[in-house]
């Protein structure tokens, strides 16, 4: 089958008996043509298949778009896509579209992939930022493109944020262990480099520290390899001298990665509390630090489109709650308490 070429401006002048910038005035500004010349154009337009190219028109205004641009980690990961979701869900209820892309959550793979972005013209950009440093989005910050950070601040940026209640969330779980008796508290993450996971563990060894424990580092794996099978993190510390009794994991893929190493343990399964709920939680009984990711896209698109009507604002960081779900796991007793 022979591909047809795209109908052009001219096209759609011809069949409608009008010049070339009437059509255009007809997708730009239609208020200045007659109501019965618009119709005609519209129609001429439709029976050819006619779309105009509205990047081209605002290139040539030198502006951004109506679309939002979210650059966010792997595809798979559920808290991502939920994010995603409210995005999207505020995006269209405001008339704007959006554009997704992903790093893969690798720090390399950050600034390429939003380079692609701006290059669409893009009217805001929200950024799950992976990389060190996001400095290089200063330049476009001063041209006037808002920028958000999701999850965790941009570094040498000043940016909005939104993030979640990390340090207290952990905090609050680490504490409930230790009320339970428990003493020996492990944490596991990967990746551990990022904010917010910093905040994560912060919370967790000013728990222990206010129960007088100290040296938590021989129950900590904090891992920075996304080729690191989870279970295997987590069978590492399970398996050493003087393992914990109870663990808490920074993340949901870790959270699925330490059920799979504690498969076959019997008895000495050790207490566990993941930091973000998952699809089965419920389920399997798994006890967490949840909170709402779709509301985190909401407020991130909203707090975009508030920045694109009004670019010069003081920045803003806004942080949601976690809340904890008790489903068992995260219940158990110390062993042979």
């Amino acid at each position: 089958m022979a591909v047809q070429q795209r109908a052009t401006v001219e096209d759609v002048a011809r069949l409608a008996g009008v010049s070339s910038k009437t059509v255009s005035r007809v997708f730009g500004n239609r208020d200045l043509v007659a109501p019965a010349t618009v119709e005609r154009v519209l129609d001429a337009a439709k029976r050819l298949r006619f779309r105009p190219n509205s990047l081209a028109r605002t290139l040539r205004r030198g502006g951004g778009t109506d679309t939002i641009g979210f650059v966010m980690g792997e595809l798979g990961n559920p808290f991502y896509y939920g994010i995603a979701s409210g995005i999207e869900q505020e995006a269209s209820r405001n008339g704007n579209a959006l554009v997704v892309a992903t790093t893969g959550d690798t720090p390399d793979g950050e600034e390429r992939v939003v380079d692609a972005l701006l290059a669409q013209r893009v009217g805001a950009l929200l950024l799950v930022p992976v990389a060190a440093d996001q400095s290089y989005l200063e330049g476009e910050r001063h041209l006037g493109t808002p920028v958000i950070a999701i999850d965790r601040p941009a570094r040498n940026l000043v940016a909005d944020a939104i993030v979640l209640a990390n340090r207290s969330g952990v905090f609050d779980a680490a504490s409930r262990l230790l009320a339970r008796g428990h003493r020996r508290i492990g944490y596991v993450c990967n990746p551990a480099a990022v904010r917010a996971q910093a905040e994560r563990v912060q919370g967790y060894r000013e728990a222990m520290a206010a129960y007088g424990i100290g040296g938590t580092e021989r129950w900590e794996r904090l891992v920075d390899d996304p080729r690191a099978a989870p279970e295997r993190i987590v069978a590492d510390l399970l398996c050493g001298e003087d393992p914990p009794t109870a663990l808490i994991t920074g993340n949901n893929r870790m959270t699925i990665g330490a059920l799979r190493a504690m498969r076959g343990l019997g008895e000495d399964v050790p207490a566990l509390i993941g930091f973000d709920d998952f699809d089965t939680a419920d389920v399997l009984g798994v006890s967490v630090v949840s909170h709402d990711p779709v509301e985190l896209g909401r407020r991130a698109a909203r707090l975009a489109i508030e920045r694109i009507g009004d670019p010069l604002g003081f920045t803003r960081r806004i942080e949601l709650p976690t809340r904890f779900i008790e489903r068992g796991s995260g219940e158990r007793p110390p062993r042979g308490a």
